[in-house]
């Protein structure tokens, strides 16, 4: 099992990472392998649809790390996406990367385990959380739940290792997470993957 973590957050050892490094040494315990992209804090241009990842499987943009992301993606068995709130929404840069990330992969995430992880001062946190489920529960992505929702409270990183009921939830949803791969693999070997059907399109363009 592999699970990739993104850190939307451009402070590389800020609120979100406490979060994202109390998941993932759960997940080693749990043999896990793990590997965290930093993304806050880089240069991500937005998504342009332009149509370029249609036809070559990849972004047209190659001076950021989303097309380098995409082939770990694949592999994984589980993505975790981190985030700090910004004006009750995620980070500008996390959500750019991820519009690119996911809508130019041309590789199925059926039944890949998604979960979202949230860090606030105060509040924004279920807004957040709201916004990076839809990536994956519009991708056949399992989203994958915890004792309370996945968010952290902090102003600064000292702070957020103040919040023993956040980290607590952190612990138990890289369990949960970690349970619910392997559990896909074993029902994947043994049944195979649900029919995913990808035929219909509609976007009523005869105005109908």
């Amino acid at each position: 099992m592999k699970v990739l973590l993104l850190n939307g957050s451009p402070h590389r050892d800020g609120c979100t990472a406490v979060a994202l490094k109390e998941m993932i040494r759960i997940f080693e315990a749990e043999g896990v392998e793990t590997e965290l992209v930093q993304v806050g804090g880089r240069k991500i241009a937005g998504c342009m649809a332009c149509g370029y990842c249609e036809e070559h499987g990849e972004c047209v943009f190659r001076d950021d790390p989303v097309n380098e992301t995409l082939k770990k993606f694949e592999e994984a068995d589980g993505l975790v996406v981190g985030s700090p709130v910004y004006y009750g929404s995620p980070n500008g840069a996390v959500l750019a990367f991820l519009d690119r990330m996911f809508y130019s992969s041309n590789f199925s995430k059926h039944m890949k385990v998604g979960a979202a992880v949230v860090s606030c001062r105060r509040g924004g946190n279920t807004a957040s959380f709201d916004v990076l489920n839809k990536y994956f529960t519009i991708s056949g992505m399992p989203v994958a739940s915890s004792t309370y929702w996945n968010q952290i409270h902090g102003n600064t990183a000292a702070d957020a290792l103040k919040d023993k009921e956040g980290l607590q939830t952190m612990r138990n949803l890289a369990r949960n997470m970690a349970f619910l791969m392997k559990a896909a693999a074993d029902a994947k070997a043994k049944y195979g993957l649900p029919e995913e059907e990808r035929s219909v399109y509609t976007n009523f363009a005869d105005g109908k």
